[in-house]
């Protein structure tokens, strides 16, 4: 099974993925590709692995993504290598990633494998607290690139099986559990 977990910049999509493996055996998740810098916090191949521009779309030319897409003048791409290794784990993926590349895993695997869909939903003014936050050096207008894309995510949530409003982290994560457990019987 893999569980998508979309939101703009800052909805805490990481740190609930991180819960989630942190406290159940049988999840464990799958990096994106991407070309942005990494953050203090970022783990190589935890959180993202790290190539240069030049290496994406070389990457991109061999076909070596699912799906791929460019926003805050970075690439962000899901790499059919690793998604197919992870698949045949037997593990539940949980996966952080944007709403087209939500789109497009849904379309490429809707008949292959289970696919849950969860949009994170939180206040554009909680939003850039929490950017602010999460990195001291960040400047205005990267936290303003960042949070650009708040209405265009926004519109897209109603695609997706469950939106949670992410206020309380203990409380978004067990909702995600809850969901988990049901869409395994189903």
């Amino acid at each position: 099974m893999l569980v998508i977990l979309s939101g703009v910049a800052g909805a805490g999509k990481d740190t609930i993925k991180q819960q989630l493996i942190n406290n159940y055996d049988n999840i464990t998740t799958l990096p994106s590709f991407t070309t942005r810098e990494p953050r203090e916090t970022d783990v190589v191949g935890k959180t993202y692995y790290f190539v240069s521009k030049q290496e994406f779309e070389e990457m991109i030319k061999k076909n070596e993504f699912y799906e791929y897409s460019q926003h805050h003048n970075n690439y962000y791409g899901t790499s059919r290598k690793l998604l197919n290794e992870k698949i045949k784990e037997g593990k539940i993926i949980v996966k952080d990633i944007d709403v087209n590349g939500t789109e497009n895993l849904v379309k490429i695997f809707k008949n292959d494998i289970k696919i849950v869909t969860i949009f994170l939903r939180v206040p554009k003014e909680e939003l850039k607290k929490r950017l602010y936050n999460r990195d001291k050096n960040v400047t205005e207008e990267e936290i303003n690139l960042r949070l650009s894309r708040f209405e265009y995510e926004e519109s897209k949530a109603n695609m997706y099986d469950y939106i949670i409003d992410n206020i309380n982290l203990d409380e978004t994560v067990s909702k995600i559990i809850e969901i988990i457990e049901k869409e395994k019987n189903n």
